[in-house]
């Protein structure tokens, strides 16, 4: 299974992005998926997840302003980035729960930069 995520650039604070990631290959079926970031000199963090259910979760930094969303028909999960502020600049990594013989995948990562 492999991830392709889409939607990262630049923008003001303030501003907004959205990223898309897109599963495909041999899915038997596909558990939670979510977004994780690293900003230089930072370990990688969750920002947020959803469940095949549509449970989500989010970091309290992001809380109230990001929405995931995913859609299953598509393999694909959505983030929905609103007010954004210089400290949210980092590489966004998708991410996925996998079932079948292939237990987790990731995405190739984009780049997320908001200047002040």
């Amino acid at each position: 299974v492999q991830l392709q995520a889409s939607g990262g650039g630049l923008v003001q604070a303030g501003g907004s992005l959205r990223l898309s990631c897109a599963a495909s290959g041999s899915i038997f079926g596909i558990n939670a998926m979510g977004w994780y970031r690293q900003a230089p000199g930072k370990q990688r963090e969750l920002v947020a997840s959803i469940t095949s259910g549509g449970t989500t979760n989010y970091a309290d930094s992001v809380r109230g302003r990001f929405t995931v969303s995913r859609d299953n028909a598509k393999n694909t999960v959505y983030l929905q980035m609103n007010s954004l502020k210089p400290e949210d600049t980092a590489v966004y990594y998708c991410n996925a729960h996998l079932k079948g013989p292939q237990t987790r995948a990731w995405g190739q990562g984009t780049q997320v930069t908001v200047s002040s």
